[in-house]
């Protein structure tokens, strides 16, 4: 199996994975594939929307057309050219309790139908199940994945090897860990669908993320059930590759008309937002009027382009660098997704680690959410391990951010630090220049132009949450440094008493003078003569 990354932010990554019937390109959606219900044909799903591979039920085909498939193949048998994943009867095993085809059978049948990526027949987990129920389901899927390697044949097809343990964390973790050590090319969370249709995608951040740091990052990984647009960001931030869904079809049936923010009911609308070929040519009434099975028809192949769509918004942030902003604005469409995102906070650090450091444009912040993005981590991560202020500094003067950026270009700053060079040369080596701002909290001079300390846009005013980290940051990097003063240019309307009390505090518990200049609006010459006096008088008193 080939399975190249060719470009990632956060932990979602586009790649290439390589079938027997060709390469596709991830983050992919496997559009469910009923045999006997069709919306829409299998090969119109690739020529018409761009679907490079779907997914059908091995269990169904065993069941319902055994020897025909077997004989014809399954891309014959479906008239599909494409990359076909075939699952093997785990979901009616959630829903009936019980299959009437054994793992020796299904791993034969998907060998001989031709499957490109199949599934060994594990035992999902649920959602409402007993903790001791669990721990059988994932010993027995675990047993049967070590078994399956003496039962399979075929060197083309791709396995997956599902990871059970639903809302169990240690379950999810322990078979994480045991499946990532046998060699399937593909892994897969099972369980989630219960939990999505909960909306409980918090809890779907855990068991991702479980199963995440669990397994080999270099293997692709599938959430089985995951088809909804309005999710698929926040799954594929997550380090999901892979998706399935039966949500386009299904939804039509019922009148309901998906959009990359949600789900609307046909019957509710007056217009479409929506400008898909589909949309385009018919209004909400004249579908409603429709036959209905032409009515199922438009609404399927509509809600197939808007996973398309989503998809390929999804591909460009991670291209252009900005996931992180693309899943903070489908999160706040629902508050059960803006919970999840919340929850991100657990992971920042396994997220900053796998995450570019550098990227080729800036990034947005927007609220406190922004605080647990990985620029932000790994710049508050180096600043307290990788640096060390000059040696001569024995003056700090803390300076808020200004609106342009870099800070030390900006006009407010020009007048300070001209008044700096001429209270003498010493003054030049001892004052340190360190600007506070968000979200990085403290940005020295002479790192002010380095990726994303200049690259970025706040929006003002800052929220509480926000102006309390960047000032617990400053105030941090006060005691972990040897300065002797620490003159703060206070900026109360943008920062409140909270910087000025941090400060005082930190200098108060290193011992280290503390002198507060309220700045003004203008650096007029009596508050630039201020300024002056206050570091003549701090560095006459430093050795």
């Amino acid at each position: 199996m080939s399975f190249e990354v060719k470009e990632k932010d956060l932990l979602g990554r586009i790649g290439k994975l390589k079938t027997k019937s060709g390469t596709i390109e991830t983050p992919l959606l496997f559009p469910v594939i009923n045999p006997r219900i069709q919306l829409v044909t299998p090969q119109r799903l690739k020529d018409e929307f761009g679907f490079e591979a779907i997914i059908t039920n091995a269990y169904i085909m065993w069941k319902r057309y055994r020897d025909q498939a077997a004989q014809e193949g399954l891309h014959k048998f479906l008239n599909y050219d494409g990359a076909i994943m075939t699952d093997s009867g785990a979901y009616q095993i959630l829903v009936y309790g019980n299959v009437e085809v054994n793992q020796p059978e299904i791993v034969d049948y998907q060998e001989r139908i031709g499957s490109d990526i199949a599934t060994i027949l594990d035992i999902p987990t649920g959602w409402h199940v007993p903790k001791e129920k669990a721990q059988e389901t994932v010993a027995e899927t675990l047993k049967r994945a070590k078994a399956f390697f003496k039962l399979k044949t075929r060197q083309d097809t791709l396995w997956v090897g599902p990871v059970q343990g639903g809302r169990h964390l240690d379950l999810v973790a322990k078979s994480a860990k045991a499946m990532g050590k046998l060699p399937f090319q593909i892994h897969a969370l099972g369980s989630p669908t219960e939990v999505m249709e909960s909306y409980r995608y918090d809890v779907l951040v855990d068991m991702i993320m479980t199963a995440k740091m669990n397994l080999p990052f270099d293997r692709p990984l599938h959430l089985f059930g995951a088809g909804h647009p309005h999710m698929m960001a926040l799954a594929a931030a997550l380090g999901c590759d892979l998706f399935d869904s039966a949500a386009y079809a299904l939804y039509a049936r019922e009148n309901r008309y998906m959009t990359e923010n949600g789900t609307w009911r046909l019957g509710e609308m007056d217009y479409f937002p929506c400008q898909c070929p589909k949309c385009a040519a018919a209004t909400p009434k004249q579908v409603m009027a429709m036959p209905k099975a032409e009515k199922e028809q438009f609404l399927a192949e509509h809600n197939l382009h808007v996973c398309v769509a989503e998809l390929k918004r999804i591909k460009q942030a991670i291209r252009d660098g900005r996931l992180w902003e693309h899943v903070e604005m489908r999160a706040h469409a629902h508050p059960a997704l803006l919970t999840a995102l919340k929850r991100v906070k657990d992971y920042e650090g396994v997220i900053e680690k796998f995450s570019p450091t550098v990227k080729q444009s800036g990034l947005f912040f927007f609220d406190s959410i922004g605080l647990s993005r990985p620029e932000v981590i790994h710049y508050r991560d180096r600043l307290a391990n990788r640096y060390c202020p000059p040696q001569e500094a024995k003056v700090l003067m803390l300076v808020p951010q200004t609106r342009n950026k870099p800070f030390h270009r900006s006009e407010e700053f020009k007048d300070v630090r001209r008044m700096v060079n001429r209270v003498g040369e010493d003054a030049a080596e001892s004052v340190h220049v360190c600007f506070y701002c968000a979200p990085f909290g403290v940005v020295p001079l002479e790192l002010d132009e380095v990726y994303p300390l200049s690259q970025h846009e706040a929006a003002t005013p800052l929220d509480g949450e926000v102006i309390g980290y960047v000032a617990n940051q400053v105030a941090d990097y006060i005691k972990r440094s040897n300065y002797r003063v620490v003159v703060l240019l206070d900026d109360p309307q943008t920062w409140g008493n909270v910087m000025k009390q941090k400060c005082k505090a930190a200098c108060t518990k290193k011992q280290s003078a503390f002198d507060v200049l309220v700045l003004r609006a203008q650096a007029t010459k009596e508050y630039l003569a201020s300024l002056e006096s206050v570091l003549r008088k701090n560095l006459k008193g430093t050795p």
